[in-house]
């Protein structure tokens, strides 16, 4: 169902997925670009633009609304102390990080905005963080596509059994 809708919408599936969560989107889509059926470049690019802007979003969210936010979130707002303790202690390493740490893609920003990290000091770490992530998943499922047409020969027949599939 992924990669139908990566190849019925390309870039702006890309955008979208990267926006919110991505790395299953961001994967196929560098398995796509394998395949030749997108530009890797484009890939991390888009990739890139729609993670930073979804991350930067949240931050901006818990700087206006955090507290409220988080206490509607029970699993968060018991966590809220240990991450507020973990970001007065190391904020640049949860920033570059956040993005690979599962289920804190929105909730990690999020987290640093309502903690009061100044604008300046999280715009750039979220960029580089983005700009890791990106190229590091993008290559994954690049290489993914790599592998697997080592591996199964014939690689375009079974793709098209699954595209086939998957609309049906």
């Amino acid at each position: 169902m992924i990669s139908a809708f990566i190849l019925g919408y390309g870039y702006l599936a890309v955008f979208a997925g990267t926006l919110l969560e991505g790395e299953t989107l961001l994967l196929a889509a560098g398995f796509a670009s394998h395949q030749g059926l997108l530009d890797w470049r484009f890939v991390v690019l888009v990739g890139f633009v729609g993670s930073t802007l979804g991350d930067q979003l949240a931050y901006l969210l818990g700087r206006w609304k955090g507290a409220a936010v988080i206490e509607r979130f029970p699993g968060l707002a018991r966590r809220a102390g240990q991450v507020h303790d973990l970001l007065n202690r190391h904020h640049v390493a949860f920033i570059l990080a956040n993005r690979f740490l599962y289920g804190l893609r929105i909730a990690g920003p999020l987290v640093v905005g309502a903690n009061g990290i100044p604008l300046g000091r999280f715009v750039p770490l979220n960029m580089m963080g983005a700009a890791i992530w990106a190229v590091t998943v993008t290559a994954a499922g690049y290489y993914f596509g790599a592998a697997m047409g080592v591996l199964l020969p014939d690689l375009k027949s079974a793709e098209e059994i699954v595209l086939v599939s998957a609309w049906m």
